[in-house]
């Protein structure tokens, strides 16, 4: 089968591709074999699954790119979730609550989080958005300067390491020729707004992308408002002959955060705008603070191998304001209503690349090591001085947690016949934890410990090429997920210090699946899969801002997955996403998180995952003149705690947006409007899983709006 490809860097996610450009013969006996192309739209090049540039096509794995930027979009790009909900298996929701950042989950794993995303592995230009010890944010994703966003599910996902329930890779633009300045500006309901400026291009050898992003929002509900800054820029340098540089620079902040926190049931119902009484009492919010830099650099060597460096350098600050109640405190093992977090953290990744032929067959392998470091110094102090609630108190906790991991692995795909193509791969984890505690008094003992987990993940892959159009696979693997700093931070029963007691969640993965690709563009991917995990990880008790984790036997995640990207003639296209997960506990369990028992039997659902989950939308137009589109998001009821006696409702929202773009050699001006949950329906948009209050529920706004204008200035030849 003839296929397309063109080579571009790209961090850790491995060598990069962008559009679709040269054909190459990867049947024949050797990869420079070209025959002649048939008249037929390709999809975008990813290489997620495999390190090694291929199209998605023609990976044994499931894997969607997302494109950003089009001059006929509608998003804000405020949030992940805009893009991530095209993508089937994946439920990302906008919580309302930029104090905990975005839910995101991949086929039920991360759906625990009950802050940041856990269970799923994060990289902004390869460099890790998720720390070595799996908790990750996606706060510092710039989608003004992003060209797309690549989601890997299933197996294949286990060589990224740990806690790789799926991968999540956003990628800036290169440069670009004639250089051009692009800006946004676009505000709406409940006094957002947001303003983009940028620039790109080119000079020689050398490429630029500049980005600098900020929001603001009042909030749908009340004590919700928000502030953030995002900045990114990336920088591409030619060395020599074959070689490539790039240095990525990215920061985010957030000044101020207000966190509403969860409802119950009935506080939903008096009032859905309200914030909870203890938000208010202890005045909760958030403020961040980061910045990272990294640098990569890519060498040919000759015409079968080359090799590739990543290095990376970060810090970040958080300080949070719980509603930890006062007497509580007064508890002498208890950390405190306010936690400080100062984090520094680096790494690297190095790794070979061949493409060659193994009994006269095309054979792709790589190999590798990579090294992530995290040093976070944590200060936990009582959210009270005197009657005054919400500030910074005394001292109650102070120590320095440590992390890193290294990581040796290596894959290979060999097309050892005609039709049929094998990946091969396996990834050796070491990860490390230890904690230094330096609050001792006479009723707090020294609290310090280390503890160290290990996995060694293989992947194995077949694909059949049914056709040029139509590809069959199947692949296995296996994966792990140590718990966070973050979910060994507390002990149960009130106790100080950390829960070593962990122990890491281990899963076997499977899916079959089917890929077609027709010759308007059009593609239609279909998965099934399970995985099965022994010492799941769950939540044992949240309340108040503090949450704190066990392991719960075996869990069962079933379900398939389908994809439709359709043109239909030259002026519509129709998009479809649409997933049944059936996510279960397989061992009985004690929580007594919920007053009314204390026994969770075998068979109750996973909380936080609907059992089926749609986003369809029909689009009008093409890159100039008027366009149009709607959309319909939908999902089943979701339970909110391990019992299951605590449940959102299902809902279904439509949206709908108009534009018009003016096109010409030097600009192009597109201003749109749009609306969101359009029939005003009243829902839960998300859950806050084993909140010991039941204050559990998280509500969507109803009827929104906003316009907003996107600027394009391009240079002259």
């Amino acid at each position: 089968m003839a296929r397309a490809m063109v080579l571009a860097t790209c961090g850790v996610g491995g060598m990069a591709p962008v559009a679709a450009a040269a054909q190459v013969n990867r049947s024949s006996p050797t990869h420079e074999a070209a025959k002649p192309a048939k008249p037929r739209l390709l999809p975008i090049v990813v290489v997620t699954a495999t390190h090694i540039p291929e199209l998605a096509f023609d990976v044994p794995a499931s894997i969607t790119a997302v494109q950003i930027g089009s001059p006929t979009s509608s998003a804000p790009g405020i949030n992940a979730s805009e893009y991530l909900r095209e993508v089937p298996g994946v439920l990302a929701r906008d919580r309302q609550n930029y104090a905990q950042d975005e839910q995101i989950s991949i086929r039920g794993f991360g759906s625990r989080a009950t802050f940041g995303v856990v269970g799923v592995r994060l990289y902004a230009d390869g460099i890790p958005a998720t720390m070595p010890d799996g908790q990750g944010q996606v706060s510092n994703f710039d989608f003004g300067g992003a060209e797309r966003i690549e989601v890997l599910r299933g197996p294949f996902s286990a060589l990224y390491g740990n806690s790789s329930g799926g991968v999540i890779q956003i990628f800036t633009a290169d440069g670009s020729n004639p250089p051009e300045v692009l800006g946004s500006l676009g505000g709406g309901s409940f006094g957002q707004w947001h303003a983009d400026a940028g620039a790109r291009g080119t000079y020689g050898g050398f490429g630029y992308n500049l980005d600098l992003a900020g929001f603001r929002t009042e909030g749908y509900r009340e004590h919700s408002g928000a502030k953030r800054i995002n900045g990114n820029v990336k920088l591409d340098f030619k060395v020599g002959d074959g070689g490539k540089l790039t240095v990525l620079l990215n920061t985010v902040s957030v000044p101020l955060a207000l966190d509403p926190q969860g409802l119950t049931w009935a506080q939903y119902q008096a009032n859905p705008r309200q914030a909870s009484p203890s938000a208010l009492l202890y005045n909760t919010r958030k403020s961040v603070h980061q910045w990272q830099g990294g640098a990569l650099y890519s060498q040919k060597l000759d015409a079968h191998q080359r090799v590739q460096a990543l290095v990376y350098y970060g810090q970040r600050g958080v300080q949070q304001f719980l509603s930890v109640p006062v007497a509580a405190q007064k508890n002498p093992l208890n950390s405190g209503g306010v936690v400080d977090l100062h984090t520094l953290y680096k790494g690297t990744d190095l790794r070979w690349i061949w493409q060659g032929e193994l009994a006269g067959r095309p054979l792709d392998f790589a190999a590798g090591v990579a090294y992530d470091d995290e040093n976070q110094h944590r200060t936990g102090r009582e959210n009270f001085a005197g009657d005054t609630l919400g500030v910074v108190g005394a001292l109650r906790r102070n120590e320095q947690d440590d992390v890193y991991d290294i990581d040796e692995y290596a894959q290979g795909t060999w097309k050892f016949a005609e039709r049929w193509s094998l990946t091969l791969g396996a990834r050796h984890s070491v990860v490390r934890f230890s904690s230094g505690d330096s609050y001792i008094t006479g009723k707090n003992p020294d609290d310090s410990g280390r503890v160290a987990y290990g996995s060694t993940s293989p992947v194995a892959g077949l694909l059949f090429d049914a056709s040029d159009a139509w590809h069959l696979y199947a692949s296995f693997g296996k994966g792990f997920e140590t718990p966070t700093f973050s979910e060994i931070g507390y002990r149960p029963n009130g106790e100080n210090g950390l829960n070593f007691g962990l122990r890491p969640a281990r899963s076997r993965n499977g899916e079959i699946g089917s890929k077609w690709s027709f010759a308007d563009g059009g593609l239609l991917d279909i998965a099934l899969f399970e995985a099965m995990t022994r010492d799941e990880i769950a939540v044992l008790s949240s309340l108040g801002g503090r949450t704190t984790y066990h392991n719960v036997g075996r869990a069962r995640r079933r379900g398939a997955e389908l994809g439709l990207r359709l043109p239909l003639g030259d002026a519509w296209k129709w998009n479809l996403a649409y997933t049944r997960l059936d996510a279960h506990f397989l061992d009985t369990f004690s929580d007594c998180n919920t007053p009314a028992t204390c026994t969770i039997p075998a068979g109750t659902r996973i909380p936080g995952v609907p059992r089926n989950l749609l986003h369809a939308s029909l689009r009008w137009g093409g890159d100039s003149g008027w366009h149009a589109g709607m959309s319909v998001d939908a999902a089943s009821a979701v339970t909110a705690n391990d019992a299951g006696t605590l449940a959102a409702p299902g809902y279904a929202v439509a949206g709908m947006d108009v534009g018009y773009v003016w096109n010409s050699a030097h600009y192009t001006i597109a201003p749109y409007a749009r609306v969101d949950n359009l029939f005003n329906r009243d829902y839960i948009g998300s859950v806050i899983v084993d909140q010991r209050n039941g204050g559990s529920f998280e509500p969507a706004p109803g009827r929104t709006f906003w316009v907003g204008v996107n600027v394009k200035l391009r240079a002259a030849r």
